[in-house]
């Protein structure tokens, strides 16, 4: 594995809906040297406009793929429609630590390959590269993971709250990921405690994940840390698109969870 530290800074969540604010968050990253970005893009975000059906947003998209930008799929809906959770533990995961978006957390099979096949259809279709799958909130369940073997296409990675599964042996990396969740003030301080924690972590590792939602640039305050916290990190660490970190070097097992269903996080998106 190469020693090289690195930062990817990517960009979820996007979709026509959300896109006015994903430009707001590429302003403020391509003002600090236009660094490459990865884009989490949601074909049927929230079962609005479609992602094929609007021309300015394809646009859009062409154009940061041209840049060098890397667009990654994330999810079909962002929404987690399965049946309600059983226990505490699945409520905390699906409910307080999502807004209801983990949508690959309790689907079965036949659902999860169908939805997988309608995203890898509109990457097709826009001829966009597709190198990497999503999950919303970070969250998937054994059901998915065996839909993402199966589903044919040769994905490369799948990330999950705290690090990156190198496919298709599903070898994990940890990571340190930098996540807000802004939209009320004790969840702002959770995420600026749990940011600090991160960065510490990140000292240990090579790469470091900057994820940045489209609620967040509806918040100065917020803005101008992710300003500073991306401008250090450009400081000791090369930007790199996800595909591009797993190539960089062979991302190798450094610890193994027992569960690809953990992860999540407060914002849920």
């Amino acid at each position: 594995m190469s020693d090289e530290e690195l930062v990817a800074i990517v960009v979820h969540d996007v979709a026509p809906a959300t896109w006015p604010a994903c430009r707001a968050l590429l302003a403020m990253v391509d003002g600090l040297g236009s660094p490459p970005v990865t884009l989490l893009v949601v074909p049927h975000f929230h079962r609005g406009t479609r992602a094929r059906d609007s021309r300015e947003f394809v646009d859009a998209i062409d154009a940061r793929v041209a840049r060098g930008d890397e667009v990654a799929l994330h999810g079909l809906f962002h929404a987690d429609d399965a049946p309600p959770p059983r226990d505490a533990a699945a409520y905390i995961r699906r409910r307080v630590m999502t807004r209801g978006e983990a949508e690959f957390a309790a689907i079965d099979g036949t659902e999860a390959r169908a939805r997988l096949a309608e995203g890898i259809g509109l990457f097709a279709s826009m001829r966009w590269p597709l190198h990497g799958f999503v999950p919303p909130a970070w969250q998937l369940n054994a059901a998915t993971r065996a839909a993402i073997d199966a589903c044919g296409h040769p994905f490369s990675y799948v990330p999950v709250r705290g690090g990156i599964y190198s496919l298709p042996q599903w070898q994990y990396e940890r990571t340190a990921n930098l996540c807000y969740s802004p939209d009320r003030s004790w969840r702002r301080a959770m995420s600026r405690a749990s940011i600090a924690w991160e960065a510490r972590r990140a000292r240990d590792l090579r790469l470091l994940r900057v994820s940045l939602h489209p609620l967040d640039s509806g918040f100065p305050p917020v803005m101008r840390h992710w300003q500073a916290l991306i401008e250090d990190a450009l400081r000791s660490r090369r930007a790199v698109t996800k595909q591009q970190a797993m190539t960089a070097g062979a991302a190798l097992p450094r610890y193994a969870p027992t569960s690809v269903g953990l992860g999540g996080k407060l914002s849920g998106t």
